[in-house]
């Protein structure tokens, strides 16, 4: 059969589910049953109804997120390639470019349960269980900064959850304050007299960066310059340590003798290098105005570009949403000035 034959054979019988009278008018199938229309019945309301019985913790949701997810959205949710990443975002709804997240756009945490329990992991929908959803669910909003580490998430302290956003929507009225546009006549020629392009679309990692996409973007704020600073030899514990953090920034950079420019530039040296030096690599305006202005990558500016990476420098096409332990910060720093140019 078809996909089209299955599509429109499933939307013939939700049809006819719904509408008992017209399976008899027009002889075709029966009343559909209770449990065969439960089988259908899967969304959630952001009230909590519809969610299941379960719990999964921040923990466990870390490990089915690396086997169901990482694929696709990173380890640490901060997206590959063209595929969205699920972290990040906080402070850049008025951006040109937004990053809509769960910790920076969506009202509702059922929009994300829900999500992932009728249309995830990408071509195995509906083959994880209740505990691995609300499982997930925890380490995404973990990933987003919205819960701590021993965080569990359960259907008795869903809607207890505070989404960023849940105050940036407003009801939709416009059956009552636009219904007066509907009763007219629409104008069907000659609407307007002239007609001309004032923007264009700006597509995530396809449209390559010109004059034009960064005057939309705005100017990136100034960064001061700072000098570079030559350190000792990094503790060699600290160094090991800065090996394992760093593994939430290996899905985008390269280190080593063999590393290449990849999502981001290679890394060899960054520490006390100017910043947007590495050949061959396209930076964004953002970064090119801010090496312009005189940054340095110091300790202190690394330390805090790798806190808020979208808050040091607004406007860059840096996805992830930050490192969340200081301890970790130092450790990735010293781990990344044991690679020299």
């Amino acid at each position: 059969m078809s996909k089209y034959l299955k599509a429109t054979t499933a939307a013939l019988v939700l049809m006819l589910a719904a509408h008992p009278a017209l399976a008899e008018k027009f002889g075709l199938g029966r009343e559909a049953l209770p449990e065969e229309i439960a089988a259908w019945d899967l969304d959630v309301s952001p009230d909590g109804t519809g969610l299941p019985p379960g719990s999964g913790s921040v923990m466990d949701g870390e490990d089915l997120f690396i086997v169901q997810c990482a694929a696709c959205h990173g380890d640490f949710a901060e997206g590959l390639g063209n595929w969205p990443p699920l972290a990040g975002g906080e402070g850049t709804l008025g951006d040109a470019r937004p990053l809509k997240t769960a910790g920076s756009y969506w009202p509702h945490l059922s929009t994300l349960w829900d999500y992932i329990n009728r249309s995830m992991p990408y071509g195995n929908a509906q083959s994880l269980a209740p505990d691995e959803v609300y499982a997930i669910t925890a380490y995404i909003l973990y990933s987003n900064f919205l819960v701590e580490d021993d965080f569990v998430l359960t259907r008795e302290n869903f809607l207890e959850v505070e989404m960023p956003n849940a105050d940036g929507f407003i009801e939709d009225d416009r059956l009552e304050t636009e219904a007066h546009f509907w009763n007219t006549e629409p104008c069907m020629e000659d609407c307007k007299e002239n007609v001309e392009i004032t923007m264009r679309a700006l597509v995530l990692d396809v449209t390559p960066v010109d004059e034009q996409e960064e005057a939309i973007m705005g100017e990136a704020p100034a960064v001061e310059a700072a000098e570079v600073v030559m350190t000792a030899a990094p503790d060699p514990a600290l160094v090991a340590a800065g090996e394992s953090a760093f593994r939430a920034c290996q899905a985008c950079h390269q280190v080593g003798d063999t590393a290449k420019n990849h999502v981001g530039p290679i890394l060899n040296g960054i520490v006390g290098h100017p910043a947007a030096a590495i050949d061959g690599f396209g930076y964004s305006g953002a970064i090119r105005t801010a090496a312009e202005d005189g940054l340095v990558w110091t300790e202190e500016n690394l330390a805090a570009f790798l806190k808020e990476p979208g808050k040091f420098i607004r406007g860059n096409r840096m996805t992830f949403a930050g490192v969340r332990k200081e301890e970790d910060i130092n450790a990735i720093i010293a781990y990344l000035s044991t690679f020299q140019n």
